[in-house]
């Protein structure tokens, strides 16, 4: 008697791959948010002062933003792209873009004229604006095919302060210092 005739083989367990295709997860702007942009910037056309109900030309200092790093346990690259802008006045104002905004002298217009960005501010004083930049996002996995986030990431872009005043146009019939008693001097 021979009892290796009379066993049963013993049976192997199946051995798991060593390394299995895991599903990509999908993400969301919370799970994202240390790869966030920081703040950018702004400027704007004249640069610091307004008049009254004449229009700022505004510009936002915000462009694509790219950042690696890891995610879950895995190398992960994030892009960030500006999709929309919005400049918010402490006195009121609104303006939301889909534009950056370019300078005057880029757009090929004269100073004071509206554009695209353009805010007017309709009191004189003193106002802040506060420009948020508004972000669609992407991201891969180790290389794999770009998956977009659903939604955009509003980011607080930065802000400049504004003296507004008015003006009030006078003809005159020549130089005013010269002749102070002159036609509208």
């Amino acid at each position: 008697m021979n009892p290796a005739i009379c066993a049963a083989p013993e049976r192997e367990e199946p051995v798991p791959p060593t390394d299995p295709e895991q599903p990509e997860p999908a993400l969301t702007f919370s799970d994202v948010a240390s790869f966030a942009p920081g703040p950018s910037g702004m400027s704007s056309e004249p640069s610091g002062w307004a008049i009254v109900r004449r229009p700022v030309n505004l510009i936002a200092e915000a462009g694509p933003v790219s950042r690696t790093g890891s995610l879950l346990g895995r190398p992960v690259e994030v892009a960030f792209t500006p999709v929309g802008y919005e400049w918010l006045a402490s006195t009121g104002e609104r303006l939301v873009a889909d534009s950056a905004g370019r300078s005057w002298r880029e757009l090929g217009s004269p100073e004071l004229s509206s554009t695209e960005t353009s805010l007017r501010f309709e009191r004189a004083g003193r106002s802040t604006v506060t420009l948020t930049v508004h972000y669609a996002a992407e991201y891969r996995f180790a290389g794999s095919a770009w998956r977009g986030i659903p939604g955009t990431l509003a980011i607080e872009a930065g802000s400049q302060q504004f003296l507004v005043g008015s003006f009030d146009t006078v003809l005159t019939d020549g130089d005013c210092r010269a002749n102070p008693s002159g036609p509208g001097c």
